[in-house]
């Protein structure tokens, strides 16, 4: 790390340095910053002639600098950064010009002390006596004596009548003398203050006679409870029991532990006995029954459904406690389909005895119980599904500034997300969630003490279980703990934590963020908990603070080092007390307030920082957040939540602090995959801080470890392959180009070779990768490759920087050649965008069904869809988005405008009529024509991919977990390859590429030497069994139901598929042994004998 200098930018980004440079506006300026590609290394950014040529400086072994310049010209080393610089003020060394004007570092505006919220105090100094200075030493004194004073002064004050005569005369003894024995031995290095151990020794010598009396009972019962017999129980005992001269605390906390295993031993050995999971169904759920309403010929009829999640079956009743005589099991109910118009109607199609297909249609007394219903019935889906390993789980995730105070000892609405805002019902109480995220800021309590009180009491007493810690880590007062389910422990592996300091001068751990990332199978975690600088004003140090803790948090992977924590993970979840504040002038306050108690929040979100900077790409690109249906959770008065203290008196005059969304939780997922929120909002009850807790649920998809059960010297190879890829980059530079791949599913990075450049007069560059690229995956069945992503990284060949990343996803190529468009994206900022074609060859194998599959949404009828509530009208959408669930795609629309995402897909021209292709909640990708959440037209408005005169195909809204939009054909795609992986060339004509941003300055980086990337993949020659045929959905087809879910579909050509069911249409209710109906084919009129006095369902078409 170089002195200050004020040429030296330290580790700005190499946009930055080109926007600094462009200000200067001076041939000759110059600045250096820190290489992004090689620890230890530098780049000299020089302006010449409005273009930025860049200088690698590069360390040798001997920690030499040197600058490589131009061929021919001698390397010349020196031994710092300023006598380097100093060399290069002479012209003829090189460069394109010789360095004139110092481009000074901006100065940045440091965070100000907050007088009321203070930092942990460091921890005091230890003196040694090399220090020994005579004052230094009369300090010391005074300093003891002063110890002595304080401590016989409150020892006045505490009433000690309970407390033995002899403990009462070894405490004041230890504060007259003693103290300051421990004083001195701590100044000469013994930090054990011998003296405070001779005490606790005295006060609890009777209890240590206890311990050592029970605790080889203790140890012997232990042994007994035992499979095997250890030699090591042996040595324990003779190292805890025997040696009473350990510390109390000591010999205390192992018989804690002691009696913690001898409780979970003895449960276990019950529980294995009594063929009981003890691991699975420690917590149980009770029995709860739901109030419905059914519907015979139009008369509305109450009667009641009872779950019983641990027997596996529901009870089907007409009255709360008649008999319970008609049920079914688990594996009798087929399918939900929830009504996509009527938000409290469900259908729950079962099986018969008769192995008849029943729809039972049940209207629930609101939104909420419906969808506890539906928890309830996946918890019991999952309970007996008999599969050794989970394809969903559920992830709390919950952030609250404690404002350093103590939490109140009842803090179950928290973690049972009850309060305000998008809230779960009563009945999902018992329903304990797979993985906690705990984000706190301002926390006083000490990290074991939190930790403990989180897993012993709150979530025992709420779940009855015992969590594990997956990890802890904090940073001054801000914490993140990460506790799971004791059943997944060898589930979760590579676990890393980190932090990252924000606080004034980036040096102090006040403000910043800590992170904790981990595999659960093969899906990836990563969570964040940050603390952003506080002040209405300081929106754009915020900014900063996000740009820092994003390039400098270190999780996961080390070998993505190209990509930030935004792309490194399947799933991450940014949580915090972020500090965005409500744009409103401080005249506004009381207005703010009677909104906020009108439950009118839109104006105020419309107002909200956070919000405005992502929707201008600032900050969070790409990221989601829930809408937010809840009041500003900062500033309160403590101890109550009626009223909000929004001014401050300081001797400069009175601070206003707005009410403020300021606690948020926000995540990003990679494409395709199944994430869905299912609760966000704060809690009412929880008064202790100025902020209320903020909760968030959410359900995910998760990919199990994968053992193929093929022979792999039958298999097929599989393949997937990269063509037509066109990089569109925000930037001039000389440098050529080329692409680098990784993926879990690859064996190793794999490199193109360099593309052609074009340069564009907007400030743009388009480099064209001619060459396809094949990738062999390690494994080639479908079950595994269609859960894998591409990571694509765009880099310079002489400097190696990355110039933008980006994610593809192998399901989009499930069916056939599809195209692609990518936004790539460095250190949180756009950079350009990647398109091109992707297509998947797979062996032969069989996907199975999934739990997130159980629960589907029905499309209703059409010509009802206009009666939709009021509150669905701001999901509607200004152009097409073909995609079969929002929330599976990662897809969240609000106020009429999509947010961009980042990436969108394409199927070839084939004539297709857009349709939803499945369900909107839950279910597998079909990537059927065309679906973007990137283009946007030139004037910054969103437009289609259809012309002006087509009119796009109906899409629904989901108002609980999205929205969905409309779809159409794209009028422009690439030439699709046959399918034997033949070539296609690129097209000409790029009509629907995103606006660029204002061109910059032209940027040139040199280099002496360019090192060659590895060759393109070789391209294997390969053949197909059959060609990739498009279903029937994709050919046309004039009926305006939704295509059958992935496995489903009738027109597909691979038999190996599997197929899950899809009981959405009545005309698709296949009884065993035969084909599904066709429509219009009249349904069976037999029914399960059970039932048949109930009939409860009708054909919804």
């Amino acid at each position: 790390m170089p002195s200050y200098q004020p040429w030296y930018h330290g580790n700005i980004t190499r946009s930055k340095a080109e926007d600094l440079l462009s200000k200067a506006a001076r041939d000759g300026s110059f600045l250096l910053r820190g290489s992004e590609s090689i620890q230890g290394a530098y780049a000299l950014c020089v302006l010449y002639q409005n273009c930025v040529y860049t200088y690698r400086i590069l360390p040798n072994e001997e920690k030499k600098l040197s600058v490589q310049a131009s061929e021919g010209v001698p390397i010349r080393f020196f031994s710092v950064l300023s006598e380097l610089v100093d060399a290069y003020y002479s012209p003829n060394m090189g460069l394109v010009t010789h360095l004139q004007f110092p481009v000074q570092k901006e100065e940045e505006v440091e965070d100000e002390p907050e007088p009321n919220n203070h930092p942990p105090q460091l921890p005091p100094r230890n003196f040694t006596a090399s220090d020994g200075k005579d004052g230094d030493s009369k300090s010391s004194e005074q300093a003891c004596m002063s110890l002595s004073d304080t401590f016989l002064q409150r020892l006045q004050n505490v009433d000690m009548s309970g407390v033995p005569e002899e403990h009462q005369k070894a405490i004041q003894e230890y504060f007259r003398t003693s103290i300051t024995l421990d004083a001195d031995q701590v100044q000469n290095g013994n930090p054990n203050l011998p003296s405070l151990k001779k005490l606790t020794m005295t006060i609890c010598k009777n209890l240590n006679s206890e311990i050592s009396r029970t605790l080889p009972t203790l140890e012997a019962f232990q042994k007994l409870l035992d499979q095997q017999l250890s030699p090591g129980i042996g040595r324990y005992r003779s190292q805890i029991s025997a040696d009473s001269g350990q510390s109390i605390s000591f010999r205390l906390e192992q018989l804690t532990k002691l009696l913690y295993s001898v409780e979970e031993k003895a449960k276990t050995a019950v529980f294995e006995s009594v063929g009981y999971d003890g691991g699975h169904r420690r917590s149980l759920i009770p029995p709860i029954t739901f109030e419905v309403k059914t519907e015979s010929l139009g008369i509305s009829t109450k009667s009641f459904v009872k779950v019983d999640v641990e027997s596996g079956k529901v009870y089907f009743k007409k009255s709360k406690d008649g008999p319970e005589d008609k049920y079914f099991v688990h594996n009798k109910i087929l399918q939900l389909v929830k009504s996509q118009k009527m938000h409290v109607k469900l259908v729950i199609v079962v099986e018969t005895e008769k192995e008849k297909v029943l729809r039972k249609e049940f209207v629930f007394d609101d939104t909420k119980k419906r969808e506890g219903f539906c928890q309830l019935l996946q918890q019991m889906k999952n309970k007996h599904s008999g599969k050794p390993e989970p394809d969903m789980i559920t992830v709390f995730v919950g952030t609250w500034n404690m404002g350093n105070a103590s939490p109140p000892h009842n803090i179950k609405s928290w973690f049972q997300c009850k309060g305000q805002g998008k809230t779960r019902d009563d009945t999902a109480d018992h329903i304990p969630h797979d993985i906690y995220v705990i984000g706190t800021q301002e926390d006083a309590l000490g990290e074991k003490e939190w930790g403990d009180m989180l897993k012993n009491v709150v979530l025992r007493n709420i779940t009855n279980i015992s969590f594990k810690a997956v990890a802890i880590h904090t940073l001054w007062n801000i914490r993140i703990v990460v506790l799971a389910k004791p059943e997944h422990e060898n589930r979760i592996s590579h676990v890393f934590s980190d932090s990252v300091k924000t606080g004034i001068a980036n040096t102090l751990g006040n403000k910043g963020a800590v992170g904790v990332s981990f595999m659960f199978n093969r899906t990836s975690f990563g969570f964040v908990n940050s603390h952003l600088t506080s002040g209405s004003e300081k929106k754009l140090r915020r900014n900063q603070n996000y740009v820092n803790i994003l390039r400098f948090l270190n999780l996961g992977d080390k070998k993505l080092n190209p990509f930030d924590i935004t792309h490194q993970f399947t799933h991450i979840f940014w949580l915090g007390d972020l500090n965005y504040r409500i744009e409103f002038p401080s005249t506004e306050a009381e207005h703010i307030v009677t909104k906020i108690k009108q439950q009118q929040y839109q104006e105020l979100l419309s107002k909200d920082q956070l919000n405005m900077e992502r929707d201008e790409g600032k900050v969070f690109l790409h990221f989601d957040e829930e809408d937010i249906t809840f009041a500003p959770t900062y500033r309160f008065e403590r101890d109550t939540r009626e009223k909000y203290a929004y001014t401050k008196a300081k001797a400069t005059g009175t601070k206003y602090n707005l009410p403020s969304w300021c606690d948020r939780v926000l995540r990003k997922s990679y494409p395709l995959v199944h994430v869905v929120c299912q609760s966000y909002g704060c809690t009412n009850d929880i008064m202790t801080s100025d902020h209320s807790p903020v909760f968030a649920t959410f359900e995910v998809g998760v990919a199990s470890q994968f053992v193929s059960k093929n022979d792999p010297n039958n298999v097929s190879q599989g393949g997937i392959q990269f063509m037509n890829c066109v990089a569109t980059l925000l930037t001039k530079s000389k440098t050529k180009f080329f692409i680098e791949y990784h993926s879990s599913c690859l064996e190793k990075i794999v490199k193109t070779s360099e593309g052609e450049n074009t340069e564009h007069p907007d400030g743009s560059i388009k480099v064209r990768f001619g060459a396809q690229v094949e990738l062999i995956p390690i494994i080639s069945d479908p079950e595994y490759l269609l859960d894998q992503h591409i990571l694509i990284c765009v880099k310079s060949t002489d400097c190696d920087e990355s110039y933008g990343e980006g994610c593809v996803a192998l399901r989009a190529a499930e069916y056939c050649y599809t195209e692609f468009h990518v936004t790539l994206t460095h250190h949180g900022e756009r950079t350009g965008t990647l398109t091109g074609g992707i297509q998947l060859r797979t062996s032969e194998g069989k996907q199975t069904e999934k739990l997130y599959d159980f629960i589907k949404v029905e499309k209703d009828d059409p010509a009802t869809s206009k009666g939709r509530c009021d509150n669905l009208s701001k999901f509607a959408l200004p152009h097409a988005i073909d995609i079969t669930n929002p929330n599976y795609m990662g897809v969240i629309f609000k106020a009429g405008s999509a947010i961009d995402k980042g990436w969108s897909y394409s199927m070839p021209p084939k004539g297709t009529a857009g349709q939803v292709s499945k369900d909107l909640h839950l279910g597998n990708i079909i990537p059927k024509k065309s679906y973007d959440a990137t283009t946007r037209s030139p004037t910054g408005k969103a437009s289609g991919p259809f012309g002006e005169d087509e009119k796009p195909s109906e899409m629904f809204d989901n108002p609980l977990y999205g929205a969905m939009g409309k779809s159409s054909q794209q009028k422009d795609h690439l030439a699709p390859p046959d399918a034997m992986f033949g070539s296609s060339k690129p097209a000409d004509g790029d009509p629907d590429r995103p606006p660029v941003p204002t061109p910059r300055n032209r940027s040139f980086t040199c280099s002496e030497t360019k090192p060659q990337p590895s060759g393109p993949a070789t391209l294997h020659p390969t053949t197909f069994k059959k060609p990739v045929v498009p279903s029937r959905s994709e050919g046309g087809m004039a009926n305006n139901r939704p295509p059958l879910p992935v496995k489903s579909r009738p027109g597909l050509p691979e038999p190996q598929q599997a197929k899950p069911r899809d009981y959405r249409d009545s005309s698709e209710l296949p009884s065993k042994n035969r084909q599904p109906a066709r429509p219009g084919q009249p349904q069976p009129k037999d029914m399960h004998p059970e039932t048949q006095a109930s009939k409860m369902g009708r054909s919804v078409k």
